[in-house]
């Protein structure tokens, strides 16, 4: 028998894409939690199967028996959210940033609001799977990785812990991203006609997703330049990674770490010719790494994933199988 899990959000972005993703998976049947209505929700075909919809309150979770609740929310709203779910007994997968940080200052300097649910935060588990695993099965609560983090950390990770990376030179990430990522809520800076045929620079130096990538790789905020830019497209995110290399004497010897450190990923593609790109990855939960070195330790690291799969959806269903036990790879591969 199917398990139930609900999604909260369902009608944004990230929202669709779990319905999409968990809709043929075999272990779990989703539930749509209605939070609020919408005037905009989209139209349906009336002879489509579609989930069920339910209230959004801890009484539906409860008997209901959603054993985990996907928060596909603003931060603010996962907030008044997450106790009520763990309280009606379900698991809590948030894909805002609300529970990312061990500690609410860090998330009031960067969001720029205080947090209201402190006392999640100790128990709050970072969702990043390929560097996170053990701690994930056991969470009642897991904070899904932000999209730029995801692409940057799983490229800079196994590098910095090697230490082959000249910090004191600096790392450059140039990071490009597809106007999904912004969310469904209209505003002028992503409408049509302000995106299409543009690339645009945005919050430089002070990106919400900057101390994301700082945690979890270990680096001061002076070892990194961090660029956000956005693409004329709907999705994908592709990171230029600059950076000088030490005690390196070839690219084969960094393709070498990266194969060493996720041997067995399911979910890294490394290149040993040719770099990625975003047509690789668009709709799959994948991220796709590869690099060029020259003799003078000159680096460049090309990372590349669906913000709205392996950098929010698809990561958030890894992360619930990998907490109830499912296969990992269960409805993304």
């Amino acid at each position: 028998m199917k398990q139930r899990v609900g999604i909260v959000g369902f009608r944004g972005y990230s929202g669709t894409e779990l319905v999409r993703i968990l809709r043929p998976h075999r272990h779990v049947e989703p539930v749509l939690l209605e939070h609020r209505q919408d005037p905009a929700d989209r139209p349906q075909p009336f002879n489509a199967d579609q989930p069920r919809r339910a209230a959004c309150s801890a009484e539906v979770v409860a008997s209901e028996q959603l054993v985990l609740v996907f928060l596909a929310t603003p931060a603010e709203v996962s907030m008044e959210l997450a106790p009520l779910m763990l309280a009606a007994g379900a698991r809590v997968i948030d894909l805002s940033g609300a529970f990312r940080f061990p500690n609410a200052e860090t998330y009031s300097h960067w969001y720029k609001e205080s947090h209201t649910a402190t006392h999640l935060l100790p128990e709050a588990v970072y969702g990043l799977p390929e560097l996170c695993r053990k701690r994930i099965a056991g969470a009642r609560l897991i904070a899904n990785p932000g999209c730029y983090p995801t692409a940057a950390n799983l490229a800079l990770a196994p590098l910095i812990a090697a230490g082959v990376i000249d910090l004191n030179a600096g790392i450059v990430c140039d990071a490009k991203s597809g106007v999904s990522g912004a969310g469904r809520k209209a505003s002028l800076t992503t409408s049509f006609c302000e995106v299409t045929e543009n690339l645009s620079a945005y919050s430089v130096f002070d990106h919400r997703h900057v101390p994301e990538i700082l945690m979890v790789s270990g680096l001061d905020e002076r070892d990194l330049s961090f660029t956000a830019q956005l693409l004329p497209l709907d999705r994908g995110i592709l990171e230029t990674i600059y950076f000088r290399a030490r005690q390196v004497k070839s690219a084969e010897e960094l393709l070498d770490i990266y194969i060493r450190r996720y041997q067995g990923e399911p979910f890294i593609r490394l290149y040993k010719d040719g770099l990625p790109d975003l047509r690789g990855v668009q709709r799959t939960n994948f991220c796709d790494i590869g690099l060029k070195f020259d003799a003078s330790g000159r680096t460049v690291v090309v990372s590349a994933i669906d913000n709205l799969v392996k950098g929010a959806a698809g990561q958030a269903v890894q992360n619930m199988n990998l907490a109830l036990g499912f296969p990992e790879t269960e409805g993304l591969a």
